[in-house]
């Protein structure tokens, strides 16, 4: 399907004969001079004027081509989904050092399976906004919110385990996804029971982690209730081996809070899983999927490619011959 763009540049097509009517005619100066051989100049002249016809209608094509090319004539493809549900996830991920235990199936560590399994997820929220956050000792922002999930899941496949300090600092980690929150709405950088409750409605904060909290300002539960306060919605997942009995005693992770990660997800209205192997946590995130369902209603886009070049670039290369017409090198 065709469509012009801009189809009022078509005002512009009679202005070269508006100057022509508006032009000053050269007016004669000083005595005529008397030449007895002009009726031998009329061959001659009659050359002159078809000629100059050639180079008027030369000139009317360019200016028409360039008419055409400014008009932006299109053409429409066939219409396509471009579902997109308005939902925002942020997912923050702990990468202390004690994510690199290889208590997973295939001798993995604890990070390389988040980043699959995870990585999976994200590529499944098609039209959701996903965005990363990285802790240790400190939480930093490795991707803000944004549609463009490949490369959030590139940033996620190149975290490395102790790049933000060994320890964990959950408080901080939820903190800073408030303080992002709150920037993009333009409320209170400091999260605190008198700051206004960011724009977090849809938004929701997938945290993982395979510790307890051991660094940071902010007390996990503490920010869990300003993260309620907000109306942002937390779902923790504690990974790591289960603990068994081994030759050399407890064989798993032992160090893992459930009890707070289980409070931090009930004060903000989201839920605790837990993820002993990789199996798992695809079975949290499936949880999840159907917990937070891609579930907006589909956009129609029309892809549009543009014609204009094409009357610009003949308009081009007839200007060619114009310029050497106009210098009179075909006299």
């Amino acid at each position: 399907m065709m469509q012009i763009a801009w189809p009022w540049m078509a005002a512009l097509l009679p202005l070269p004969w508006l100057h022509y009517l508006w032009r000053r005619r050269a007016q004669p100066s000083g005595p005529a001079i008397f030449l007895p051989f002009a009726v031998g100049l009329e061959t001659v002249t009659g050359k002159v004027t078809a000629g100059r016809s050639w180079r008027v209608g030369l000139f009317a094509l360019l200016w028409l081509l360039l008419i055409a090319a400014a008009m932006r004539p299109q053409w429409l493809g066939e219409p396509l989904p471009a579902p997109t549900t308005g939902r925002r996830i942020i997912l923050a991920v702990d990468i202390s050092g004690s994510m690199n235990t290889r208590d997973m199936a295939n001798n993995a560590s604890r990070l390389q399976v988040v980043q699959q399994v995870a990585g999976d997820f994200i590529d499944s929220r098609q039209g959701d906004q996903v965005g990363l956050i990285l802790f240790g000792t400190q939480p930093y922002v490795q991707a803000p919110l944004t549609p463009d999930l490949a490369t959030v899941h590139h940033f996620l496949d190149e975290a490395l385990v102790g790049f933000a300090g060994t320890e964990t600092a959950i408080g901080d980690a939820i903190g800073l996804a408030l303080k992002r929150l709150r920037a993009e709405s333009g409320a209170s950088d400091s999260p605190g029971p008198d700051a206004p409750p960011a724009n977090a409605d849809r938004t929701v904060l997938i945290l993982l982690t395979d510790g307890q909290s051991n660094a940071g300002t902010l007390q996990p539960v503490q920010a869990a209730r300003f993260a309620a306060q907000a109306g942002l919605r937390i779902y923790t997942i504690g990974v790591g081996a289960a603990v068994r009995s081994g030759f050399f005693g407890p064989i798993g992770n032992n160090d893992l809070d459930e009890d707070t990660l289980k409070q931090i997800a009930k004060l903000t209205g989201g839920e605790y899983f837990r993820a002993a192997d990789a199996s798992a946590l695809q079975s949290v995130y499936a949880q999840i999927e159907k917990l937070e369902p891609v579930a907006g209603r589909d956009q129609w886009l029309r892809p549009t490619d543009e014609w204009f070049p094409y009357p610009l670039a003949l308009a081009l290369l007839l200007s060619i011959p114009a310029t050497l017409w106009g210098s009179r090198a075909w006299a």
